[in-house]
């Protein structure tokens, strides 16, 4: 993989972006040695820019007076566009709308195709009661763009089926846009109390999975559950057609 943008894209807030940005760089990294940027362009929550071992650039699109100025997302495009790799973009909810409004009116991601580079959206539509909210989500970034997507299923909310039992996928707002998805993962839900307890203890201190590994503050199979749960979605990774 070489010279491809990942942008992580879903409105709803608190539905696990930043975990899907880190898991994604996490593999990339691990495929070959082809340079990889990270950015993180959340104003209210920086998350992704803590995790010191991914090199993080935040991008500030704030004005002082808090109201977010879409010309500074140009930093971000020129910085992309200047220097060859691959590239995660993770977004917050707050900046959801300005961005994908910048991306679109200034017609970013032909210029980023035009340029040599693969352009993906990575979407999260989330189960339970965040079911509705993420699928509209992703309804609405699927017809307002034209590259290719990556689903990502988490189950962490509870399974992604609505009351009658059918699952998201079998849905006619996927149906209509699955020739767009060049792959899916799901984030499973685990035991809370084993699997569900560690990767909080990694992400609370924004560990990647091989700090985690050369760290004695995790125990031996607390680092046996991080590396299953790796491995699961590493593989779901390597299906992707990209």
């Amino acid at each position: 993989m070489h010279n491809t943008v990942h942008f992580i894209l879903q409105g709803k807030g608190g539905i696990g972006k930043t975990l899907v940005s880190t898991l994604l760089a996490q593999w990339m990294v691990g495929k070959d040695d082809t340079a990889l940027r990270c950015y993180d362009t959340d104003q209210e929550n920086a998350t992704f820019s803590r995790y010191k071992a991914m090199n993080v650039k935040h991008v500030p699109v704030m004005t002082e007076g808090r109201m977010i100025d879409p010309k500074r997302f140009d930093a971000l495009m020129i910085d992309i566009l200047e220097t060859d790799g691959n590239c995660v973009v993770d977004n917050g909810a707050n900046t959801f709308s300005p961005l994908m409004g910048y991306l679109l009116e200034n017609d970013c991601f032909a210029m980023l195709e035009e340029s040599g580079r693969k352009v993906y959206i990575h979407t999260i539509v989330g189960g339970g009661d965040t079911l509705h909210d993420t699928a509209t989500g992703f309804v609405a970034t699927a017809q307002a763009t034209k590259v290719p997507l990556v689903l990502w299923q988490n189950e962490h909310f509870g399974l992604l089926q609505s009351a009658s039992g059918k699952q998201f996928m079998e849905s006619q707002s996927y149906a209509e846009h699955r020739a767009r998805v060049k792959g899916s993962i799901t984030l499973s839900q685990r035991n809370p109390d084993t699997f569900g307890a560690d990767v909080k203890k990694m992400n609370t201190a924004r560990l990647t999975m091989q700090e985690v590994l050369q760290n004695d503050k995790f125990n031996i199979m607390e680092k046996q559950r991080i590396k299953v749960v790796y491995r699961d979605i590493f593989e779901q990774l390597d299906k992707v057609q990209w």
